[in-house]
């Protein structure tokens, strides 16, 4: 893929996910199905999906961006669950998923067929978050969701390296294997710990904002060449650094947190339309390399629905089996989980471009090297719009929603409140032996506080009629606006210059930041 067609690629990408948002719609599937309509237009480029670009260039950032927003304290609480979702279910499907297709694909022998499960094994949660955020899904499912797929890429590439290997006739066990992901990930972990606790030391000392979040950027494709060149877990690496980095992003300037939040969701809208669009586009490619035949769709349809087995049958004796063995798990999580909430999480298990990665990279002569990427293809088109599609139906039929927004509101409003004596109090401890400070300044800043203490409060008790903050939000906007619009009236009548316009949209811009809410 060269330079124009790689423009015209994000440049199609992005205007199609701003389209499926005007519309309300699910880009990323949007984005699979235009890239599958599209494909076979005449004289469209070549979009090849290239490995080395996806997993050096694309997959790092992701990951890096969605533990950034992650919170460790909810991935440590579920970190039992996660694993069994990020470990056991890859393990599970790369051997479930292997196995049917060793019996409906006879060409394939059976480390080829585990290679296939080991493609497809790891799911992709991106399409899955969008449309939970959307449907307000409990944040412990959403926890689950993401902890699984930031931790699943390193076991399922792991387990990949040995199937291919086992594949390809050269000296490996799954012996080997075990010992492998075992260093693999520890290393990962811990070279993931040294580069976010390094990099969070540089940026407290740096004091600058711009250079902070450059350095940042550096982090997951310094992380993951890093770790992979030391033969550790280069997708751990940049989980475990964004994880403490994210953690410890409140203690950082306010100035880094605003630059980095807009950063990496322009970085994200980017990538994310840009990988779910290459997804379709590859239908040309994989028909052009495979002879179809019916027997061939069939296998690759019932690899489909193994892959979707597999995972609820994994699902149900993950959620309730430990709890039933186990009396410090029931002591510990005192509620069981819902089976509408289990039967949610076993729907969402959409695949993604990791996988047609995993397959394009497979060696050329790899033995039914062609078949693998044909029904790896089928697999992760398949999940994408299949449970997709019908994931927001499954999740309004269920009536699964989360309940946290009240409960949220309430505790949001007990610590604004103490914030705001907590800042009155300071304020007092000020201003005791300095006499020079006008009264007026003192009591606006005492009104200040008081209004965000109150602000909550009155959030959570007026549901219909407009708060008296609501109004305080809406009225400083409008005058907001009408500040901004005699600055530009005045730098394009030549009173002013662009730089002193620059400087004071900058402060209104970070005013109307402080008091918006999305």
């Amino acid at each position: 893929m060269h330079g124009p067609e790689l423009l015209l690629l994000l440049v199609g990408a992005l205007l199609v996910t701003a389209a499926a948002k005007r519309l309300n719609w699910s880009a990323p599937l949007v984005l699979v199905g235009v890239g599958l309509a599209v494909s076979f237009i005449p004289g469209l480029p070549e979009f090849a999906l290239e490995p080395e670009l996806i997993l050096v260039l694309v997959l790092p950032p992701l990951l890096y961006s969605a533990a950034l927003d992650s919170s460790y304290h909810n991935i440590r609480a579920n970190l039992r669950p996660i694993g069994l979702l990020a470990v056991g279910l890859v393990l599970a499907t790369t051997i479930g998923v292997g196995m049917v297709a060793y019996l409906v694909l006879p060409d394939l022998s059976l480390p080829a067929a585990l290679v296939l499960g080991a493609v497809v094994a790891p799911p992709d949660a991106v399409a899955a978050v969008a449309i939970g955020r959307r449907l307000n899904l409990p944040r412990r499912t959403m926890t689950l969701l993401t902890g699984e797929s930031l931790i699943n890429d390193a076991t399922a590439l792991t387990v990949y390296k040995v199937a291919v290997a086992a594949a390809a006739g050269t000296a490996a066990t799954w012996g080997d294997g075990t010992r492998t992901f075992v260093i693999s990930a520890g290393g990962g972990v811990i070279i993931g710990l040294a580069i976010g606790w390094g990099v969070r030391w540089i940026r407290n000392r740096l004091n600058d904002g711009v250079l902070e979040s450059a350095l940042g950027m550096l982090v997951p494709f310094g992380a993951y060449i890093f770790a992979e060149e030391l033969h550790a877990s280069g997708v751990l690496a940049v989980v475990i650094a964004g994880l403490y980095i994210g953690h410890h992003a409140p203690r950082s300037s306010y100035y880094t947190r605003l630059q980095d939040t807009a950063v990496w969701r322009s970085v994200d809208a980017m990538l994310e339309s840009f990988v779910f669009a290459l997804i379709g586009l590859q239908l040309k490619n994989v028909v052009r390399d495979v002879d179809i035949t019916y027997g061939l769709v069939w296998a690759a349809a019932a690899v489909l629905a193994a892959t979707i087995v597999v995972r609820f049958l994994w699902m149900y004796p993950a959620a309730y089996l430990p709890r039933f063995l186990s009396k410090r798990i029931r002591e510990r999580e005192k509620v069981a989980p819902g089976w509408r909430g289990v039967t949610v999480l076993s729907w969402a298990g959409m695949r993604g471009v990791v996988s047609l990665a995993a397959a394009s990279a497979l060696p050329l002569d790899l033995p039914g090297r062609e078949v693998i990427v044909f029904c790896a293809f089928v697999v992760t088109v398949g999940t994408l719009l299949i449970q997709g599609l019908s994931l927001p139906y499954v999740i309004r039929k269920l009536a699964f929603r989360g309940d946290e927004e009240r409960t949220d509101a309430l505790a949001e409003a007990q610590v604004q409140h103490a914030a705001a004596q907590a800042a009155v109090q300071k304020l007092d401890e000020v201003i005791g032996g300095d006499v020079g400070t006008p009264e007026h300044i003192v009591e606006r800043l005492r009104i200040m506080a008081e209004h965000r203490g109150n602000a909550a409060w009155e959030r959570l008790g007026r549901q219909e009629d407009e708060s008296p903050a609501a109004s305080y939000r809406r009225l400083r906007r409008t005058m907001l606006e009408a500040e901004r619009q005699v600055f530009i009236q005045a730098r394009d009548s030549g009173q002013i210059d662009d730089e002193v316009l620059f400087r004071v949209l900058r402060e209104l811009d970070l005013e109307e930041a402080a008091i918006s809410r999305e």
